[in-house]
């Protein structure tokens, strides 16, 4: 099978900067697909200007892939349709989640590139067992086939701590095109960043937040290192975000705004505030007073207030909003109105919840 790499028109895009959601999972009461409103969740993505979205990952929840629900494919396959449906005359780009040892992951990709998907979103997460090189010989496998986006996911929800050494060598292998920096750690995100710049590919490779906590500094920051005599630069250029899967066109302005400032000679000191801002909404959505437990249940009951979901219902029914969330969600809503797009929603859901 010949190795699918990304059009020069996504690639620039992707280099540029892109809002990706990471793509919730809509069900009913009784914890079946609502395919009505799955769908309206991507046309809602698309018309928000999002640049792409990740289909398949955590927020999609990873029990799609139990023989139970045995949802993985049909969720993606409803994505694609979507996309393609809509057909946004700008580059937008369609990101897969792939997981599991080598033998699944590159099964999930096989599906993904059947599906016309651009990129894979290659979590190492629950691969404990696992050597670094083991990891780093399973993604090189998985590019032969397409182009992958490295994730660093932090500890405390499945992730690992990697070597400063294994990012260096996963830089440098063909194909990789992004890393999703998300460990919550200012020193293990640098340590990707200088891995990156370190490699000659550091060109081809565009650097993601992932990082909930500090999602306006990263985007703001630039990494600069002096490599051989030579000043090297790499700039957090756009975000994967599970936050972004909700009040999605104010985060597409908040980027735009965002690659304006960092054309200016110097940034406003109103940027931190923003930045902590964003972050208590986080806070509110992502439950870290309560170890993550409420996080996807958090992005739902959002949506559900906007009328996108019916309800917060996850495949697992002991994923539900921890005790004094929605109270937290209320407190962001008051205190900054001028982050939700409740009012966008409001104009076009009835569009995006009709049948084609």
């Amino acid at each position: 099978m010949a190795t699918v790499y990304l059009s020069a028109k996504l690639n620039e895009a992707l280099l540029d900067g892109l809002v990706i959601p990471a793509h919730p999972l809509a069900l009913d009461e009784n914890r079946k697909l609502d395919e009505r409103r799955q769908r309206a969740l991507t046309r809602y993505y698309v018309a928000s200007g999002a640049g792409g979205i990740a289909v398949g990952v955590h927020s999609t929840q990873f029990e799609i892939r139990d023989p139970e629900h045995n949802l993985y494919e049909t969720v993606l396959r409803m994505a694609a349709e979507e996309v393609d449906a809509a057909a946004p005359d700008r580059p937008f780009i369609k990101v897969a989640g792939v997981c599991g040892p080598a033998e699944q992951a590159l099964r999930e990709t096989a599906t993904a590139l059947g599906l016309g998907y651009d990129a894979v979103l290659l979590s190492m997460g629950g691969l404990g067992q696992l050597t670094e090189e083991a990891l780093l010989e399973r993604t090189r496998q998985v590019a032969q086939m397409m182009p992958v986006i490295g994730f660093y996911l932090q500890p405390s929800v499945g992730g690992r701590i990697f070597s400063y050494a294994f990012w260096r060598a996963f830089a440098d292998i063909p194909n990789v095109v992004a890393i999703k920096m998300a460990p919550f750690n200012r020193y293990q995100t640098l340590d990707v960043a200088r891995a990156v710049c370190h490699s000659a590919r550091r060109d081809e490779i565009a650097l993601y937040t992932g990082n909930d906590d500090n999602i306006v500094a990263d985007l703001l920051t630039a990494y600069r290192f002096d490599i051989d005599g030579k000043t090297v630069e790499k700039q957090v250029v756009g975000g994967l975000l599970g936050h972004w899967a909700v009040w999605t066109q104010k985060a597409v302005a908040l980027l735009e705004e965002i690659k304006a400032a960092r054309r200016e000679p110097a940034i406003s000191m109103e940027w931190l505030t923003r930045n902590v801002q964003v972050t208590d909404c986080n806070a509110a959505f992502f439950d870290p007073a309560h170890q993550f437990v409420g996080c996807i249940p958090g992005i739902h009951e959002v949506l559900r207030r906007q009328g996108l979901l019916q309800g917060t219902w996850c495949l697992n029914p002991h994923e539900r909003l921890s005790p004094g969330q929605a109270e937290e969600i209320d407190r962001v809503y008051a205190q900054y109105p001028e982050l939700n797009d409740d009012a966008f929603v409001a104009s076009h859901l009835e569009e995006w919840l009709r049948a084609r």
